[in-house]
C-alpha cells in the first residue's frame, strides 16, 4: 500500500471517530516463543505475501465522499444517544414486569407448590401404618405448612411493592413508547446515511475481480504470518497444508463466507478438513463437504468434552474427525432432521460444536424417538425437539444433588431437572442431536437458547430479540446476531457486505464489537450497515420468542398438554392379538382415558401416560391367572401405577423401571381374568411414562 492510499484510509477512520489499528502497527501480541531460523524464513515469506496483497487492496479502494461521511457520523452519534435513552426507559418499565413476575412466583410456584406438597403429606399421613411413617409425614407436613406461610408473607410484601410500582406504570409506559419511537426514527436516519455512503463503494463491493487477492489477504491477516509460520514449523506435512490452502482461492472464499476459522486457526482448520476428506470419500461435495468444512472451522480451536462427574481428570477433547463421522453416519441413516441436508457451512458449525460425546448424541436421538416421538414429528420448528424441555426437564435445583456418576451430563439433566441454565443446556443438546444449529443466548440473571428454523432463528426459554438485558450471542450483540442470521438468507447480496468486511480484516482494522463503544474500523462498520441495509430492504420475518414464561418454570398442566402433538387412533391400532399359546398382546392404543396417543418409531402407535387414570376393555378367550407386563420408556425415576382387574377389591401395584429413555419390559404382576369381556383399570401414574403395549401370559 502506498503512503498516499494509507493516509487516505487513516483520515477516513479518524474522521469517523472509529478506533482502528494501523495496518503497520503490531497487533497486541501474546508472549511469543522465539522462532527457529526456518521459522523466521517462513514468517518473512508470509509477511511479504500479506504486505504485497495489502498494497494491491489499498490501491483498489474507492474514493469516499466527505459530506456523506460527515452525515453518517452525525446520524450514528444520534442513534447511539437515542439507543441509550430507549434502553433506560425499557429498563425502568421492566422493573414493573419484574415485580409482577415476583408476585406470580409467590402465588403460583411458592404457595401453589407448598399446597401441593401439603396435600401429599396429608395423604401420606392417612396411609401411614407405622409410627415412623406417621412421624415422617408429620415432619413433612409441618415443613410445607411453614413454607406456605413464608410464601403468603412474601406474596403480601411483593404485592405491596407491585401496587406501589404500578402507580408510575402509565407514565413509564408512555416514556418508553416515546423513547422507542425516537430510537426507530434515529436508526432509520442512520441507515439512510449509511446507504448514501455505501453508494460510493457499490461498484467495488459488487465486483468479484479482486476476490482472489482479497480472500488470500484476509486469510493471511486473520491467521497472521506468525501463526501460519508456527503451524508450518510442526512438520513438512503442516507446511504443505498451508501452501495448499493459500493456493486454493475457492476454499478460502468458502471459509470466509462461513465466518472463517475459529480464532484465526486456519492451519489447524485445513489439517482437520484434510483429515476428514481422507477419512471419508463422501466428504468431497454437497451436504457432506459443507459439513466437513463447518466441522473443521469450528473445531480449529479444541472443544472440551463434558465430563461433569469427574472432577479429577482433565477433560477430554472432542475429536473433530469422529464428530464429523458421527453426523455423516446419522445423516446417511436418516436419523437427523430432514432440513439438515440443506444447511450452510455457517449453520453446520453451530450444530457440530457441542461438548457432548458422540454416544450422548446417539442416545439423545434414541431417547426422543422412544419416549417422546411427538417432539420429533412436531410440524412447528419453533418447538421441534426442544419441546422436551417444556414437558420433561423439570424446573428446580432440589434434585440436582441426585445426579448419577454413571450417567452423562444431559441424561442427568432430564432425570433431575434444574433451573434455567441446565434446562437451556439440555434444549441445545437435544437440538444438536438432530442436527439443528443452536447456541446459547444469555440474559441478565437468566439463560436461554436460540436455534435455527426454516423461517429464521428463534429464541426458546427467554425474552425475544432486542431484549435490553440480553448479553449477546456468539460474540455479537443480540441485534447484530439477528441481522447476521437474516442476511445469510440472501447470499447474492450478502457477498457485497462480506467484501467490505474482508477489506477491513485484510487491512488489519479493529473488528467491530457492538459491546465495545467506539470499536471497529471503517470497512468493518460499513460491512455491518451493508448487512442491515440488505435486511431492511428484504424485510424478512422476525420470529417471536417462545416459552418466555417457561424459562422461569411457570409451566402448567395445560401448557404441557398443548406440547403434545395429537394423533388420531384407527380401529386397526386398537386390535388385540392372541397367539396359539394364549398369550394376549394389547396395543397401548386400545386404552382410553387420560392418555395421549402418538406415532411410534416401532410402528403403529404408543401412549404417553401421566395425566390421569385410564382403562382397557378386552375379550379374554380363557379364564385364569395371567402375568401382566408392559413395554415402557421413562426418563425419570419413581414411576408406578396401580392396576385393578374388573371389580377386584385390591389393586395390584405395578413398578415402572427407570429406563433412561430405552424400551424395557416391566416385571410381571399377576391378575385374574374371566372368560369374555374384562376391564383393566389403571390409576394415574406417578409421573409421565410411555407405553407401547401390554402382554398377558397365561400362568400355568
Amino acid at each position: 500500500m502506498n503512503k498516499k492510499t494509507l493516509c487516505g484510509v487513516m483520515c477516513l477512520l479518524a474522521g469517523l471517530g472509529i478506533a482502528c489499528s494501523s495496518v503497520l502497527a503490531a497487533r497486541k501480541a501474546e508472549p511469543q516463543t522465539p522462532l527457529t531460523q526456518a521459522g523466521e524464513r517462513l514468517l518473512a515469506k508470509y509477511s511479504a505475501m500479506l504486505t504485497s496483497l495489502q498494497a494491491e487492496v489499498g490501491k483498489a479502494l474507492p474514493k469516499i465522499d466527505e459530506s456523506k461521511k460527515a452525515a453518517f457520523v452525525k446520524a450514528r452519534e444520534a442513534a447511539k444517544a437515542a439507543e441509550a435513552e430507549a434502553n433506560a426507559a425499557q429498563q425502568s418499565l421492566g422493573k414493573i414486569q419484574g415485580a409482577k413476575a415476583l408476585v406470580d412466583h409467590a402465588r403460583g410456584k411458592w404457595i401453589g407448590g407448598a399446597e401441593k406438597n401439603i396435600a401429599q403429606a396429608e395423604a401420606a399421613l392417612k396411609k401411614a401404618t407405622t409410627e415412623a411413617q406417621r412421624e415422617a409425614a408429620k415432619k413433612d407436613l409441618a415443613k410445607w405448612q411453614a413454607n406456605k406461610e413464608g410464601g403468603i408473607k412474601a406474596l403480601k410484601e411483593r404485592q405491596e411493592a407491585l401496587d406501589k410500582a404500578k402507580i408510575d406504570e402509565p407514565k413509564l409506559t408512555k416514556a418508553n413508547q416515546v423513547a422507542q419511537a425516537a430510537l426507530a426514527q434515529a436508526r432509520t436516519h442512520e441507515l439512510s446515511a449509511a446507504k448514501a455512503l455505501l453508494t460510493a463503494m457499490e461498484s467495488f463491493l459488487s465486483s468479484d475481480k479482486l476476490d482472489a487477492k482479497l480472500v488470500k489477504c484476509t486469510v493471511l491477516a486473520e491467521a497472521t504470518p506468525r501463526g501460519l509460520a508456527e503451524f508450518a514449523l510442526q512438520g513438512k506435512e503442516q507446511e504443505a497444508l498451508v501452501e495448499k490452502l493459500l493456493a486454493d482461492n475457492t476454499l478460502m472464499k468458502q471459509m470466509l463466507e462461513a465466518g472463517g476459522a475459529k480464532f484465526g486457526k486456519y492451519g489447524r482448520a485445513m489439517e482437520i478438513y484434510t483429515a476428514i476428506r481422507k477419512a471419508s470419500p463422501k466428504a468431497g461435495e454437497g451436504t457432506l463437504q459443507r459439513l466437513a468444512l463447518g466441522t473443521s472451522l469450528e473445531h480449529a480451536v479444541p472443544v472440551a468434552q463434558s465430563n461433569p462427574q469427574d472432577q479429577t481428570n482433565a477433560p477430554a477433547i472432542v475429536d473433530p474427525v469422529k464428530r464429523y463421522q458421527h453426523f455423516e453416519k446419522a445423516f446417511l441413516d436418516g436419523e437427523l432432521d430432514p432440513a439438515f441436508k440443506d444447511l450452510t457451512v455457517w449453520e453446520y458449525r453451530n450444530a457440530v460444536n457441542g461438548d457432548e460425546p458422540a454416544e450422548a448424541l446417539a442416545w439423545g436421538r434414541q431417547m426422543l424417538r422412544n419416549y417422546r416421538p411427538d417432539h420429533i414429528y412436531n410440524p412447528d420448528y419453533g418447538w421441534r425437539y426442544s419441546g422436551a424441555v417444556r414437558t420433561d426437564a423439570k424446573y428446580g435445583s432440589q434434585d440436582v444433588k441426585n445426579d448419577k456418576p454413571s450417567l452423562q451430563n444431559y441424561q442427568n439433566i432430564i432425570l433431575n431437572g434444574g433451573v434455567c441454565g441446565r434446562r437451556a443446556f439440555f434444549g441445545r443438546f437435544i437440538l444438536r442431536s438432530f442436527g439443528i444449529p443452536t447456541t446459547a443466548r444469555p440474559q441478565v440473571g437468566h439463560a436461554a437458547l436460540v436455534h435455527w428454523t426454516p423461517q429464521g432463528w428463534v429464541v426458546n426459554l427467554g425474552a425475544g430479540f432486542g431484549c435490553a438485558e440480553a448479553k449477546g450471542i456468539l460474540g455479537l450483540t443480540d441485534a447484530d446476531f439477528l441481522v447476521e442470521t437474516q442476511v445469510r438468507k440472501y447470499p447474492a447480496d450478502h457477498i457485497r457486505a462480506l467484501r467490505a468486511q474482508w477489506v477491513g480484516d485484510a487491512l488489519g482494522e479493529e473488528k467491530y464489537n457492538g459491546h465495545k463503544k467506539g470499536s471497529g474500523g471503517l470497512w468493518n462498520i460499513m460491512a455491518l450497515f451493508a448487512k442491515k441495509a440488505i435486511v431492511a430492504d428484504a424485510k424478512p420475518r422476525q420470529l417471536a420468542a417462545l416459552g418466555t414464561k417457561l424459562g422461569e418454570a411457570n409451566e402448567s398442566a395445560e401448557t404441557k398438554a398443548q406440547a403434545v402433538v395429537k394423533t388420531a387412533v384407527a380401529d386397526a391400532d386398537k386390535k388385540v392379538a392372541v397367539d396359539s399359546k394364549g398369550v394376549i398382546t394389547i396395543p397401548a392404543a386400545a386404552c382410553s382415558g387420560s392418555v395421549q396417543p402418538m406415532k411410534s418409531f416401532l410402528g403403529g402407535l404408543q401412549l404417553l401416560c401421566g395425566g390421569g387414570a385410564f382403562h382397557c376393555d378386552l375379550d379374554v378367550p380363557r379364564a385364569g391367572k395371567y402375568a401382566l407386563t408392559a413395554r415402557v420408556v421413562t426418563v425419570h425415576e419413581g414411576r408406578s401405577l396401580q392396576l385393578t382387574a374388573n371389580n377386584a377389591r385390591n389393586p395390584v401395584d405395578m413398578a415402572i423401571p427407570y429406563t433412561c429413555g430405552l424400551w424395557q419390559t416391566t416385571k410381571p404382576v399377576e391378575v385374574s381374568l374371566g372368560q369374555g369381556k374384562n376391564v383393566l383399570n389403571f390409576s394415574k401414574p406417578t409421573g409421565n411414562v410411555t407405553i407401547k403395549d401390554f402382554t398377558l401370559t397365561p400362568v400355568k
